[in-house]
């Protein structure tokens, strides 16, 4: 690892000092440095981080895309590997790390709405599509910025504001399986003070059997510009959001014969979700170079769902009802915190010196709602009794991080960018008696971490540069990993290991940026090389979803690895040309360096032995599943008139293994969908001043058969019949099986 770090650090170093040697006679000027790093807001994105990959999407990009969710909106940018099951939600991923887990955990990205960390129960991304002011995506270890969880990167989303939010708006959308949108935004701005308020529901039956959802939003955000150079906003967002099944089906031949999971039970139903986000930041250029921000913020989660089909009653009986759930969950969320960040310069130095405090709380609650048996002759003891409380505790989380950046100009062509950032975390559980355990317990751990990055652009002419930077993401354990065996016991096989330390990942990156010519059509170029190690990411001993033993417990330590490696590339070509083109290409190498054991059960691990086996597998080289190792995104563009634009988007994802141990493979999918959107202002025909909009997308053109998600771990038991048959292959991958064609279109309206 110490190699490979400094041969980075040489090659990087190497090629920018000959560059710089080459430039040395140049008579220049050194321009002034301004610091465009923040986890805050948005008005820095116009000053692009030469040393890192950064893309920024705006908002007016994608209301005109009308987007259902997230994932459409970032599929155009190269190394996105998010998950999407059904509905709207998102688990936003970046360059295949995390792409192993699927069950809930965090996702390998830090996610910032306004300033705030968001983290959801799911791990997944909520938030009202219709009021986006822009999305920074930052690729490549970022926690030398936002500090806990950001591996792989950082997605920095800003909600909108100021005077474009003046006036009237309403917008109504209709699709396919009953999906539709309805907006009304009210706004003012002057020279004082803007602000406005937005109301906005959406939601369908959808394709998948009980697969309705539904979400109801109220937002907005008020600003008051106290004089010239400073302002206060305060922004809120509520929202309550309601999502049945996400439409797995057990085994290709299922998914063959019951696409829509008439017949078949998700793991997890009926989440009803009530979220709310404030936030109060405070702006103020002080000087002509210097800037403090300041903000504080509450997101509250309060989030109840069903987990556990129910396959045997409490006498044993097989149960086909697919509303009998086991386990009713019940989770509340407040996170809170204060943010300050202090930039200025002086001649060819910038500098960002930052705090973030953060004080989370997490509430849990489960209880049986049936009585139950796991395997039809084993009578069922006091904890599958209904109404039973299996999980009562809470966990308080602290943090606090210190951070800062140093930009120095050494040349006008030459920059080099040094980040650090020192973390001090605490975690407090507390848990109260269940079913399990006739004891409370109190438990603690606290971390000190520290992260950073070093990186370096040239400007080889006023169009192109190179760049390259070295950086750190962590992510610590969680109450479970460390005490697990004391949080939930099970007879030796699952057990403590207070002495984890956190995650580290390393991340190398070298690209190149160039703005160009191509038969005389103006293009943006870019291209990166990257690498991503961690070498100590928390995996348990039996393996990843793995059935625990007294040989193999579930105790938790830093001994996996993992390789994330590959090439993007991205091109887009004149917007306001008749014809124009997007790009988006990733190739991705993700391999497990270090996987020492994993145990596949065979059979129902909820019965006595002889009705199960176990086999052991080394993964130690295999690819980590549900990568694709080839992406291509690409939009051809038609626009006849100023007004009026078309778009044909092909998608291509290569094919993955489903699984740890790569036996089952999934093959690759090609999407065509199609985008077109007409705008129409200030027209005679029309009512004057007004501004209106015209829209249609499909998406899966030609309705090709594919897969939304493929996931296997274990031998499943027959949907139908509740019987395992002790072998694992395809007919036992959870799948999610695409919907179509689908279709939208609709209108919107602005006075």
């Amino acid at each position: 690892m110490k190699g490979t770090q400094l041969f980075a650090l040489s090659a990087i170093a190497l090629a920018i000092s000959q560059a710089v040697y080459a430039a040395g006679g140049k008579n220049e000027t050194l321009d002034e440095v301004v610091v465009s790093s923040t986890t805050i807001d948005d008005r820095f994105t116009s000053r692009n981080d030469k040393a890192s990959n950064t893309t920024v999407i705006s908002g007016e990009k994608i209301d005109k895309e009308h987007p259902q969710n997230l994932l459409q909106v970032l599929q155009g940018i190269p190394g996105v590997t998010a998950d999407l099951d059904s509905g709207e939600s998102v688990k936003i991923k970046l360059r295949g790390i995390e792409n192993q887990r699927y069950m809930g955990e965090k996702p390998g990205v830090a996610i910032v709405i306004d300033g705030v960390p968001v983290f959801e129960r799911t791990g997944k991304v909520n938030i009202d599509l219709d009021n986006i002011a822009s999305i920074k995506v930052i690729k490549g270890g970022a926690s030398y910025l936002f500090g806990e969880d950001a591996l792989s990167g950082a997605v920095v989303i800003t909600t909108k504001r100021g005077y474009k939010n003046a006036g009237f708006t309403a917008a109504k959308e209709l699709g396919s399986y009953g999906f539709h949108k309805e907006l009304t935004k009210i706004g003012f701005a002057n020279e004082t003070a803007s602000g406005h308020i937005q109301a906005s529901r959406r939601g369908a039956p959808d394709f998948y059997y009980q697969g309705n959802y539904f979400s109801n939003y109220l937002d907005g955000k008020l600003a008051w510009y106290v004089n010239d150079h400073s302002d206060l906003s305060f922004g809120f967002e509520t929202s309550k959001r309601f999502k049945d099944s996400h439409g797995s089906v057990t085994g290709v031949t299922q998914a063959a014969i019951d696409p829509r999971s008439v017949n078949s039970s998700d793991y997890a139903r009926k989440f009803n979700t009530n979220l709310s986000k404030l936030n109060l930041t405070y702006s103020n250029d002080y000087a002509q170079n210097a800037n403090l921000l300041l903000t504080t913020y509450q997101y509250k989660d309060h989030t109840t769902f069903l987990s556990a089909p129910q396959k045997y009653s409490g006498t044993g009986a097989v149960v086909n009802d697919p509303n009998a759930y086991i386990t009713g969950n019940e989770y509340n969320q407040i996170q809170s915190g204060l943010k300050g960040e202090w930039r200025a310069s002086q001649d060819a130095v910038g500098w960002l010196a930052g705090l973030d405090w953060r004080n989370n709380g997490y509430w849990n609650q489960t209880s049986n709602l049936v009585s139950y048996r796991n395997a039809p002759a084993t009578p069922c003891p006091v904890n599958c009794a209904a109404g039973a409380v299996t999980g009562d505790d809470f966990t308080r989380e602290r943090i606090t991080g210190l951070y800062g950046e140093v930009t120095y100009n050494a040349t006008p062509a030459w920059s080099l960018t040094l980040n650090g950032r020192h973390d001090t975390s605490s975690l407090g559980y507390s848990a109260n008696p269940t079913v399990a355990r006739a004891t409370t317990l109190a438990l603690g751990k606290s971390f000190n971490v520290n992260s950073w990055r070093i990186g370096t652009a040239y400007d080889l002419s006023d169009s192109s540069n190179v760049y390259g930077n070295i950086s750190t993401g962590f992510r610590t354990p969680t109450v479970q990993q460390l005490f697990t065996g004391t949080v939930t016991p099970n007879g030796g096989k699952t057990q403590d290991n207070p002495n984890l330390k956190p995650e580290q990942a390393l991340s190398m990156e070298v690209g190149a940026r160039r703005k160009t010519e191509l038969f005389g059509v103006g293009v943006d170029l870019s291209g990166a090389l990257f690498q991503i190690d961690r070498n100590d990411y928390i995996l348990a001993v039996s393996g990843q979803y793995s059935t625990n033993t007294t040989l193999f417990p579930e105790r938790y330590e830093n001994i996996g690895g993992v390789r994330n490696r590959g090439f993007e590339f991205a091109a887009k070509t004149d917007a306001g040309r008749l014809f124009s083109l997007d790009l988006a290409y990733s190739y991705i190498d993700a391999r497990f360096t270090r996987y020492d054991h994993f145990t596949q059960t065979l059979g129902n691990p909820f019965g006595p032995p002889a009705g199960y086996t176990l086999k052991n597998f080394n993964n130690t080289g295999k690819m980590v599943p549900r990568v694709p190792k080839n992406q291509l995104n690409s939009t051809l563009n038609w626009r006849p008139m100023h007004d009026f634009k078309a778009g044909l988007e092909m998608d291509f994802k290569g094919g993955y293994y489903a699984d740890d141990i790569n036996q089952e493979w999934i093959g690759g999918r090609t999407l065509f969908n199609l985008l077109a959107n007409y705008e129409v202002k200030n027209d005679p025909t029309f009512l004057r001043g007004s501004k209106w909009s015209f829209f249609a997308r499909i998406d899966n053109l030609f309705a090709r058969n594919y897969y939304v998600a493929a996931r296997g771990t274990n031998d499943q038991a027959n949907p139908i019949t509740k019987v395992y048959d002790r072998v694992y292959n395809a007919e036992d991958l959870s799948l999610i099986v695409g919907r179509g064609r689908v279709w939208s279109a609709g209108i919107s309206a602005a006075f």
